[in-house]
């Protein structure tokens, strides 16, 4: 066998794969037995967990929906956001955190990257201000926390709301605080299968605010002004309702929050084993033309949901042909992201042009994301690392 066959030797290495324990699949299994599979005493639990893993500060409230994207239309929903508002957020992101805005008849404002971090840049932020400007959601691209200090003083400025995009970002930290407990108004994570915990598909909204918890309670189930959990094991008779406003159906099943609440116990060490990782491609790669991923600052956490590389201007091959030699190799990999301004929908309806993302397109047209999650072995991600050396060292 020749070296250059021997990748393909190997199993596939696929670009991410959730991390499933006894633990889950027993809860699950228990679930299942218990009758109750919706949203329920699971649920409710895992709520309770999640607000305290995040310190369980007086006041902070979470929110278990069936998807980031829900969470992220509840949290503006509740913030009043509608026709004839303005939302910035970043262009470098999936298109579920801008959809959201539209979902409401309210408009986009995309603006670029820090090309340092890949985040969300407040200087854009602030040039795109307007007097329809209502809220923010800055990105945790990643898993490395946005200037929150910096978006935060904008929103005090300009007296916006803040609506953090935290699927990637848990547990990252910000100035030693977790991302969850900083100043915005709502802050949103994802449990979709690839993310640092998962619960199948699902999320999280937080906040300390209770008439924004209330709200998005409600919208949740259909507007229903009473929690089904609630109604359906009170002792005395609780059949009646009432519908206070035309909801949403965003609620986290029983079965999902199984899952999530063994998940969660997990997420220390499942955020080290990625750190491990992530260092050790730091180290493998030192020497290649590509910029490693941007780190923390003063000892903060990353969550590293992903680990992108970035192609120098003169690495002997482009991206696109770097992924086809990884695949080629049995490696998976992907791109995070096409920015908005490159699909249909957002570029003809705010007549976008590469050219007004300088960043994030330069960032774009290098970038590609590989394998990092906590099932791989030390020798995955060596073999991975064997591969990138293979092609752009010919």
């Amino acid at each position: 066998m020749t070296d250059s066959a021997a990748p393909t030797a190997l199993p596939f290495l696929p670009f991410a794969l959730p991390e499933i324990g006894d633990e889950e699949i027993a809860e699950v299994i228990d679930t299942l037995k218990s009758g109750w599979v919706t949203t329920g005493p699971k649920a409710r639990r895992f709520e309770q967990d999640f607000a305290a893993f995040l310190g369980g500060e007086p006041g902070i409230e979470a929110i278990a929906v069936n998807s980031a994207t829900a969470g992220l239309h509840l949290a503006l929903e509740a913030l009043g956001i509608g026709p004839g508002d303005e939302v910035i957020t970043t262009t470098h992101t999936f298109t579920a955190t801008a959809e959201v805005v539209r979902y409401l008849g309210a408009d986009v404002r995309l603006v670029d990257i820090d090309p340092a971090t890949l985040n969300i840049d407040p200087a854009a932020i602030e040039a795109a201000v307007t007097p329809r400007t209502k809220a923010i959601i800055p990105v945790h691209y990643a898993g490395l926390a946005v200037d929150m200090d910096a978006v935060l003083a904008i929103a005090r400025r300009h007296n916006l709301k803040v609506v953090e995009d935290a699927a990637h970002a848990l547990p990252t930290t910000h100035g030693g605080r977790l991302v969850g407990t900083l100043g915005s108004d709502i802050t949103v994570f994802s449990f979709y299968a690839n993310k640092t915990i998962t619960t199948g598909e699902g999320g999280m909204a937080v906040t300390r605010d209770p008439a924004l918890a209330a709200r998005m309670k409600v919208m949740r189930l259909h507007g229903i002004n009473r929690d089904a959990f609630d109604r359906f094991t009170a002792k005395v008779p609780s059949w009646y309702y009432e519908i206070v406003a035309p909801g949403f159906k965003y609620n986290l099943t029983d079965i999902a929050a199984a899952m999530g609440l063994h998940q969660l116990k997990r997420l220390q060490d499942f955020q080290a084993k990625r750190a491990r990782f992530a260092a050790l491609y730091d180290e493998l790669l030192a020497d290649l033309p590509l910029v490693l991923p941007p780190k923390p600052v003063g000892g903060d956490l990353h969550s590293w949901h992903l680990y992108v590389l970035r192609l120098t201007d003169d690495a002997p091959v482009g991206r696109d042909a770097l992924i086809e030699a990884l695949y080629a190799a049995g490696i998976g990999c992907s791109v995070h992201y096409i920015p908005l301004h490159q699909h249909p929908y957002w570029r003809e309806r705010y007549d976008l042009q590469a050219s007004d993302f300088p960043h994030s397109q330069r960032a774009y047209e290098r970038m590609l994301s590989v394998p990092l999650y906590t099932r791989m072995t030390e020798d995955d991600v060596r073999r991975v690392a064997a591969a990138l050396r293979r092609a752009l060292q010919g």
